[in-house]
């Protein structure tokens, strides 16, 4: 039997080496391909079979350059990276994997919201530079604690849902928008205009569609309690960069925690990057070895279906 070739489009550290080596068999070869190099990208797909997607966008011509192609395979949950259209019309799978990522992005959405609040990059900053104990003494009027704030989460899936008890427990009130209210959340729901009025910390949970794109934007930042702090751990797309910068600049917002841009890599000169009450993060929430271990199990439960015939875990074309 000829052995299915994935391509693995994300660089690997030597343990995830280590993993995907070990994933291998008389069935399967995968190969990783660091995303800056399009070159052996290409040689690769020439002859895949699966095409195991991590973040740098499959377009259409990168599909159409893996003339062999039967499934690709998205290792996280948002699809919108992907070119729906392209697949669909040479009859491609796609799949992607809701919760393998949940915990890791749970866990930094927290650490991100801490961190914005704590002013915990200036600090690290300013100890490594010998100033830490020479700081203005007004940061500390620009700083606070999660508990007795009210958070709000935009979207209560399985990160959202690990989040909101973490919160509870550190004395925070959280509210919840969603299409619609949910019976087990452990948050308060709330139209997404109240929610906004209401909340001293907002974090993003949603997918990026053309509904939710720049979902906020100058007016959204315009109608939130003024102080407010912003966490995305979710896309972007879901935010107005040039709208974010003026609030962070302006008073409107007191800080953002970040780990996704609306372009990513994010330009080096972008003014969002100056900025000292940002904690920034390159898209890597959902970056954990724990993470690679559920994903690639399911990685290889789907690429074995093209030689059972089987039916595709989370299948969304």
């Amino acid at each position: 039997m000829a052995k299915l070739r994935a391509v693995f489009h994300y660089a690997a550290s030597p343990r995830i080496a280590d993993r995907l080596a070990a994933a291998g068999s008389d069935w399967l070869s995968i190969e990783s391909c660091d995303e800056g190099d399009d070159d052996r990208l290409m040689r690769l797909l020439a002859e895949a079979d699966v095409l195991w997607h991590v973040l740098k966008p499959a377009t259409g011509s990168i599909i159409a350059a893996g003339p062999k192609l039967r499934l690709i395979q998205k290792i996280g949950v948002g699809v919108n990276t992907i070119d729906l259209d392209a697949a669909k019309a040479r009859d491609i799978a796609v799949c992607n994997m809701p919760g393998t990522n949940s915990q890791a992005v749970a866990e930094a959405t927290v650490m991100l919201m801490l961190s914005a609040l704590r002013r915990a990059a200036s600090f690290h900053a300013a100890t490594r530079r010998g100033d830490g104990w020479r700081m203005d003494p007004a940061i500390f009027d620009r700083i606070g604690e999660i508990a007795g704030r009210t958070v709000g989460l935009v979207g209560y899936g399985a990160v959202a849902s690990r989040v909101a008890p973490v919160l509870g427990a550190l004395g925070a009130r959280v509210l919840y928008t969603a299409a619609s209210a949910k019976g087990t959340a452990m948050a308060e729901w709330r139209e997404l205009p109240a929610l906004l009025a209401e909340c001293d910390v907002i974090s993003l949970h949603l997918p990026l569609t053309p509904e939710t794109e720049n979902l906020l934007d100058a007016a959204a930042f315009a109608a939130m309690k003024p102080g407010a702090v912003l966490v995305n751990t979710a896309r972007g797309g879901l935010v107005d960069q040039g709208a974010l910068y003026k609030a962070l600049t302006e008073g409107t917002l007191l800080a953002a925690g970040l780990d996704v841009f609306a372009a990513e890599p994010i330009d080096g000169g972008a003014p969002l990057l100056a900025l000292d009450n940002v904690a920034l993060m390159p898209h890597v929430a959902w970056l954990t070895p724990e993470t690679f271990e559920r994903s690639i199990d399911i990685a290889v439960r789907n690429s074995r279906q093209l030689i059972d015939g089987g039916a595709f875990v989370h299948r969304v074309v």
